[in-house]
């Protein structure tokens, strides 16, 4: 018989599991990033290449494929790619809130451990990620993964054992994105702490430091082999000089040169602190009242809050120092902060003025979705025809978007008010139900035909006949994925003009069962555009389709500079 605090955790994790694979196997991949990714796994299972992703024609040398081969795995066991390319995320969002639930149990008890992980489960952050088929949910898992288990060495005194596996994990993360090492800057605190004598907790058993310590490398590294071995081999064994190119791209450009000198995305050094006051809400609303309680802990010395918080503080220091940044850049750090917020949190709690703050968060963000669905529906015309016009999605589906608000707002106001400010957890956990709920049933799907490219690949599909030739030109990771048929690519990276001269010269081979989709801004002037077909519009862009014909013997390689 499980008992009544198993009970619950039983219970919160299947809640957890319905709520975030809500709407799983409704909608295909879409942009960011998943319709990449997606892509890569399917051809892993179509080809048998697991080692090298492509990309369509080019090798793929921005991520590690360990992503890629959970979702190929996936699709390999179920044969379903709308359900395998959202699986990883939705099983390491759960076992996520386990680890959170399980490290903070240990340290602090069943009640403190169930605070934590509710507080990891209602911040915005961790749901839009569970949700999404990107890396990042499943290398926090990862990094959470490490932190759980050297934590369990390092707070508790259990085997050195746990201290390996966790750099195990800190290893295999980092090849699944690099960023996967930091658990590893958990072991400076620590191991101050341990010198001193305060760390493991009193009563914990102590080992010889020399050897717990001396194999942490060792550990990390063989976790670091699981890819880095089999493709070393590989280099080792295959002398083709793109197969080196990917991976010094791999190791250097994509990581180090990535972090010191990055290209893009670049914020300024405070940027995170607006990632934290919108996408870690509920839990930054609670910073003025945590942050004194975290200070008091602080100064008694208690060495688990010390190495948790200095923990976190490493990572949002190592993030903001550089000038490339992403609001997900800093995801690894909420779930170790929910874990150091576990001991504090049910006094909180007890504070009018914290329910109060929560209500009032609840409310607003349940009366924002009921005013932005009520005004899609009945407000001006023109606000919804913007939002639909630029994105192509078709009336129906915009419909649908602004009802599903509208019910997620309204359904979500009738928990938070029936809860008030004395049950106001409950309440922000049925909203926060009631809106990924929403988003997975309604929101997704509705936008889901315009956002994969599933519309304009349906139109080129119904336009081609059925023995025809497909290449695609300026083209996008949606497009190839949801082509029904072998397409021809000239590249992903090389420019419109390039892919063009290469269209056109495998156009001329056979212009008469031959056909190239563009973006419709690079279809070059020489084209004959009483032939080329408008099939509508995708992600804000708008797609043509050219026949042979149109191009053939129309356009020379002066035309196409």
């Amino acid at each position: 018989m499980l008992r009544p605090e198993q009970r619950r955790l039983v219970f919160w994790l299947i809640a957890a599991f319905l709520v975030l694979g809500a709407g799983i196997g409704l909608r295909e991949p879409t942009p960011p990033d998943e319709p990449r990714f997606a892509m890569m796994a399917q051809d892993m299972v179509d080809t048998g290449n697991w080692l090298v992703p492509h990309r369509g024609s080019e090798i793929y040398a921005e991520k590690p494929p360990v992503f890629m081969w959970l979702q190929a795995s996936a699709y390999a066991v179920l044969g379903d790619l709308r359900i395998a390319f959202l699986l990883p995320s939705l099983l390491a969002g759960v076992l996520t809130l386990w680890l959170v639930y399980d490290l903070a149990k240990r340290l602090w008890g069943p009640q403190a451990a169930m605070a934590a992980s509710v507080a990891l489960a209602l911040c915005l952050q961790f749901g839009l990620q569970a949700k999404r088929a990107q890396i990042d949910m499943v290398v926090v898992a990862m990094i959470m993964g490490a932190v759980w288990a050297m934590g369990r060495h390092l707070f508790l005194g259990h085997s050195p054992r746990w201290l390996w596996f966790g750099a195990f994990l800190a290893g295999l993360g980092t090849v699944t994105k690099g960023v996967g090492f930091l658990p590893l800057l958990m072991l400076l605190p620590a191991f101050i702490l341990e010198r001193r004598g305060t760390l493991p907790l009193p009563g914990a058993p102590r080992g010889p430091w020399r050897l717990r310590w001396s194999l942490v490398l060792p550990a990390f590294l063989a976790g670091t082999a699981v890819w880095l071995a089999p493709i070393a081999v590989e280099v080792l064994r295959n002398p083709n000089p793109e197969l080196k190119a990917y991976v010094a791209e791999l190791l250097f450009k994509q990581t180090g040169e990535r972090y010191v000198n990055a290209w893009h995305h670049i914020k300024p050094w405070w940027y995170y602190t607006e990632v934290i006051a919108s996408l870690w809400l509920p839990g930054a609303l609670l910073l003025p009242w945590l942050l004194p309680a975290w200070w008091r802990r602080l100064g008694e010395g208690d060495p688990v809050t010390i190495t948790l918080l200095a923990w976190v503080v490493m990572v949002l220091l190592f993030f903001s120092a550089s000038p490339g940044k992403r609001g997900v850049y800093i995801f690894p750090a909420l779930p170790v902060l929910c874990v150091a917020a576990a001991p504090v949190l049910g006094a909180l709690l007890e504070r009018i003025g914290v329910r109060r703050i929560l209500f009032g968060y609840g409310l607003f963000l349940a009366a924002l979705l009921t005013v932005v669905g009520l005004a899609g529906l009945v407000g001006p015309e023109a606000w919804s025809e913007r939002f639909a016009g630029s994105r192509g999605i078709a009336d129906s589906d915009v419909r649908m978007v602004f009802l599903g608000l509208l019910a997620a707002g309204a359904l979500g106001l009738v928990a938070v008010l029936a809860t008030r400010t004395k049950r106001v957890v409950p309440g922000l956990l049925a909203l926060t139900a009631i809106v990924w709920t929403s988003y997975g049933l309604v929101l997704r799907p509705a936008l889901d035909p315009s956002s994969s490219g599933r519309t304009v690949m349906a139109a080129v599909a119904e336009r081609l006949p059925a023995d025809a030739e497909l290449a695609l030109v300026a083209w996008t990771e949606q497009m190839r994925l949801q082509a029904d048929r072998p397409v021809t690519d000239f590249g992903f990276k090389t420019s419109g003009k390039a892919q063009w001269r290469s269209g056109a010269a495998w156009l001329a081979e056979a212009p008469a069962t031959r056909w190239v989709l563009a973006r419709a801004d690079t279809v070059p002037g020489c084209v004959d555009t009483a032939q080329v077909i408008d099939v509508g519009l995708s992600n804000r862009r708008a797609w043509a389709l050219v026949p042979g014909t149109a191009v053939a013997p129309r356009c020379n390689a002066s035309d196409l500079d």
